[in-house]
């Protein structure tokens, strides 16, 4: 994690700290922190806060086991409020809602960004024992091979199979794709920036339908 700093002498030793899911995106709840809850938090890997009413420092999560595991912090252009980017494991309110807000907090397709950021982490650690580090160690000939041994399955299963075992496939597909876009220094999201361009932010209209889909085919 990079260093930061972080304005505390604005606010009489206090900044706001803004928690948003590191998956979802979502805001989760907003908290307040001084130089030593920041310390913690970063010592630890959970999210703690300065609690003004109690005047004490509480990580989120001691009392109802719902803590937020630390991913990254960003500051502010004027250094004096926080973006905590967390994993919350459990309702994040007190309340028992997903955030303070009373929003409901979905993960569905944002789970794919936690997972190339995975398979990233894999990248640069390559620990041994793991499947995805020995498909690194194989080389983009091997991987691209893989991709296209899964494609081949999730056809066969599309046309002769379940949709259960269809999905199976496809997941396998997806998840050595993502391997293989990774060894070339690429992610997931630069997929969806170029679905994005071809769509052209155009609503309601069918992929083919125009010259901006099917110029390469």
């Amino acid at each position: 994690m990079e260093k930061i700093e972080v304005d505390f002498n604005k606010q009489g030793g206090l900044v706001p700290a803004i928690v948003q899911d590191a998956e979802t995106k979502n805001v989760l709840m907003l908290g307040y922190m001084n130089q030593e809850s920041l310390y913690k938090t970063v010592e630890t890997g959970y999210v703690t806060f300065f609690s003004r009413s109690r005047q004490k420092l509480w990580t989120k999560g001691e009392e109802s086991g719902n803590f937020l595991k630390l991913v990254d912090i960003k500051v502010d252009c004027d250094k004096d409020t926080l973006l905590v980017k967390a994993h919350p494991m459990g309702p994040t309110c007190h309340t028992g809602t997903d955030t303070c807000w009373g929003e409901e907090n979905k993960t569905d397709i944002h789970f794919l960004s936690y997972l190339q950021d995975f398979i990233d982490e894999r990248h640069r650690q390559m620990p041994e024992g793991s499947y995805t580090t020995s498909l690194f160690k194989k080389g983009v000939n091997k991987m691209a091979q893989k991709v296209g041994e899964e494609a081949v399955e999730t056809v066969i299963e599309a046309t002769n199979g379940t949709d259960e075992d269809m999905i199976y496939e496809a997941s396998d597909l997806l998840y050595h794709l993502i391997v293989l876009l990774t060894s070339k220094g690429l992610r997931i999201e630069d997929l969806v920036t170029e679905l994005k361009k071809r769509h052209g932010g155009v609503k309601g209209v069918d992929y083919g339908q125009g010259p901006q889909f099917s110029s390469k085919k």
